[in-house]
């Protein structure tokens, strides 16, 4: 399976999620591809609404390029969104961050596993904050 199709089912699975827990969720076409910034996936209820920028990885650490976390800002701020920052590690559930959870890698981010167990908030965790 390439890495555009885990990532797209990934996010599939995230938009169910969502849906089970009485929330209205969908992916965002061309996130990443446009001129606009754009989230992956954006999800919301009649309190709250979120941005996700998605990652799903099979290694220990996950890099997130400084662009995509200031679209992350930007689209959050003018849509009036929370930002997040959703992790999925193989075999490990989906972990959720801010902003300031991630640590600057110098031109990007980065999260590792210990960090995002740390920091970070499960799902179920992440849609009661």
């Amino acid at each position: 399976m390439s890495r555009k199709s885990k990532g797209i089912n990934a996010e599939r699975e995230l938009i169910h999620l969502f849906w089970a827990k009485g929330w209205s969720a969908c992916r965002v076409a061309g996130s990443g591809s446009t001129k606009y910034p754009s989230p992956d996936v954006i999800a919301g209820n009649n309190v709250r609404k979120l941005a996700i920028e998605c990652k799903v990885t099979k290694d220990v650490r996950q890099y997130f390029k400084g662009k995509e976390i200031l679209e992350l800002q930007e689209f959050s701020r003018v849509f009036g969104a929370e930002p997040w920052v959703g992790v999925k590690f193989n075999n490990v559930d989906w972990y959720f961050l801010t902003l300031e959870d991630i640590k600057d890698a110098g031109e990007g981010y980065s999260v590792n596993i210990q960090g995002a167990k740390r920091k970070g908030f499960l799902f179920d965790e992440m849609i009661r904050q």
